[in-house]
């Protein structure tokens, strides 16, 4: 008698693999470097968001996105603060892909530098920060020990009309971790008041203050909830006149 037969071994249960999902400080760190120009038509004409990062020198900007990149020398900090007269875009996104850039904006009112490179790069600047197409936010340094300065209503003046068109604007408070609660809460109340609409944001590379927040704004900023692409506002005629100096 011929045994029936035998039922086939069922396969062993495969659990799919799901791609970790990207979080807002691991895309952070995908960035690398792209470009550098010392002049508005040397830069590449892009269609992908842009984000500018601009301050004071001595304001802790290089150490603020090499703190949120989690690179240790990704934005280059002079040993002569002012010195550097360039732009410098960084990709962010998987390699082969750009989804966002960060373009790392000189320092500005050294008191060190020639009068006549301080008017020529901050036309240049000027220009950049008005008339650049796919610049879809700025992003401030200010040491909140001394608050926005004069130099930093000025630029806020040169971008204030983009701003209202509805460019993002963010101010960092870099540092905090050198103020007290109280006066961490003193400079965030004085900052928004001050920011015309945009965020402020407490920030500290040492205490890692602030990077979370940060980068999920910058993340929201160029990812919106509806997947379509972040859209770059419209271009402002650039100054005709030169900017008042951003000096002491």
């Amino acid at each position: 008698m011929s045994s029936s037969p035998r039922a086939p071994t069922p396969n062993p249960k495969v659990t799919p693999t799901i791609p970790a999902a990207v979080t807002p400080l691991g895309w952070m760190h995908t960035a690398r470097f792209l470009t550098t120009a010392a002049q508005l038509h040397h830069l590449p004409a892009l269609e992908t968001p842009e984000i500018a990062f601009v301050g004071r020198s001595n304001a802790g900007k290089s150490t603020c996105i090499n703190t949120l990149t989690q690179q240790k020398q990704l934005a280059f900090a002079s040993k002569k603060p002012g010195r550097t007269q360039h732009i410098n875009l960084f990709a962010l996104g998987k390699q082969g892909i750009t989804d966002a850039v960060l373009a790392d904006l000189p320092g500005y009112g050294y008191a060190a530098v020639a009068k006549m490179d301080k008017l020529r790069w901050q036309q240049v600047m000027a220009n950049y920060l008005v008339s650049r197409e796919n610049l879809m936010g700025i992003v401030m340094m200010c040491d909140p020990r001394h608050g926005l300065t004069e130099l930093d209503d000025i630029l806020l003046e040169v971008i204030r009309p983009r701003v209202e068109q509805g460019l993002k604007f963010l101010i960092i408070l870099t540092k905090a971790d050198k103020l007290t609660r109280a006066e961490q809460a003193k400079a965030l109340s004085i900052a928004r008041l001050q920011a015309g609409g945009g965020e402020v944001k407490l920030f500290s590379a040492l205490k890692k203050q602030g990077v979370d927040d940060v980068a999920q704004l910058l993340w929201d900023w160029t990812h919106p909830k509806d997947g379509a692409p972040a859209p770059a506002q419209a271009p402002a005629e650039p100054p005709e006149d030169e900017p008042e100096a951003l000096d002491e």
